[in-house]
């Protein structure tokens, strides 16, 4: 059950509706509830990326119960500016939120219309999150949070774009920038500033599905490894037993 690079590609590829579930994915989605249950999102482009991303903690030896893909699993985490948010694909054992994943995508023709929500949902996932914990909303070990994120890979995407003239000067580093290179600027500071613990970001297209990692600190290698050291950190204090 290793999870494997052909496996990333492939969860990318069905996220366009190109490529149909290996089998073995098939019974991952089907051992954590995402089968018949019904969808992990309102829509199920991102189906496959969760399960993938369950596949680390199934081979790591978490229970199917510990790891929540549907709205009727219960997706909500207590927050500290609100009551609850729900996240995308959340790991909670023994007390210890292990892991929660927030999986959003931005696709064209007009990308300006929801590039800001974007930025806003992520920053405001993670700070409310984070605050929680602070506010001991969280026992166990500290949370962990991961962030993936589809561009749709076309000319819109790739276009550098003028900043609007406003009241003050921005910061250079995203003048003449296209949406796809803002995002990477984007998620890196979200490293940067600890707000998640992993990010993924791929550009891709139904046209042409093969992912590809704008940034090198953003790519599925560097994600994988960071789960895995999560995994490797709490399995020597004795998780999941």
């Amino acid at each position: 059950m290793t999870v494997t690079r052909q496996d990333f590609e492939d969860a990318i590829a069905a996220y366009w509706g190109a490529k149909d579930f290996q089998k073995e994915q098939s019974a991952i989605k089907d051992a954590v509830g995402a089968g018949t249950a019904g969808s992990v999102r309102s829509g199920k482009h991102f189906d496959a990326i969760t399960v993938l991303i369950s596949k680390f903690f199934l081979e790591a030896g978490y229970p199917p119960e510990s790891i929540r893909v549907t709205k009727s699993q219960g997706l909500e985490l207590p927050g500290y500016y609100r009551p609850q948010k729900q996240w995308d694909l959340v790991v909670v054992h023994n007390k210890t939120l292990v892991a929660a994943f927030e999986m959003k995508a931005l696709g064209g023709p007009s990308f300006g219309n929801n590039y800001n929500n974007r930025v806003e949902e992520a920053l405001g996932s993670a700070v409310d999150l984070r605050h929680a914990a602070l506010a001991d909303l969280y026992p166990g070990e500290d949370p962990w949070l991961g962030y993936f994120f589809i561009m749709q890979d076309e000319e819109g995407s790739r276009r550098p774009v003028k900043p609007a003239l406003g009241a003050l000067p921005i910061d250079e580093i995203w003048r003449d920038k296209s949406y796809q290179q803002r995002f990477g600027i984007f998620c890196q500071r979200l490293l940067s500033e600890r707000l998640y613990d992993a990010a993924c970001y791929v550009t891709s297209s139904a046209a042409d599905p093969t992912p590809t990692e704008p940034v090198d600190k953003l790519d599925w290698r560097h994600f994988s490894a960071a789960v895995h050291g999560r995994l490797s950190y709490l399995k020597e204090l004795g998780f999941p037993g």
